[in-house]
């Protein structure tokens, strides 16, 4: 079921998720640094959504508390309904 995750603290304002039986579908950011959230999208879609969100989660951007993985976690965990 594709679900909308509103990001906190990036510069991608949002991601669309869709996940099926725990793998991910598709990721797709809006906004952001186009190459680098493409290349990230293409390397979750077809991973177990549990096993990516471990790997992402906590990835910060310079000084900020978060990033664009680490809010990608934060999607992948909404859309679990964690």
């Amino acid at each position: 079921m594709k679900k909308t995750y509103y990001t906190k603290g990036t510069c991608a304002s949002q991601i669309d998720i869709d996940i099926e039986d725990g793998i991910i579908r598709s990721a797709e950011f809006h906004g952001g640094c186009d190459g680098n959230l493409q290349g990230i999208s293409h390397l979750v879609v077809g991973m177990d959504a549990a096993r990516a969100k471990e790997l992402l989660s906590g990835i910060r951007c310079g000084r900020k508390s978060t990033s664009c993985p680490d809010q990608l976690a934060k999607a992948i965990e909404m859309a679990l309904g964690q």
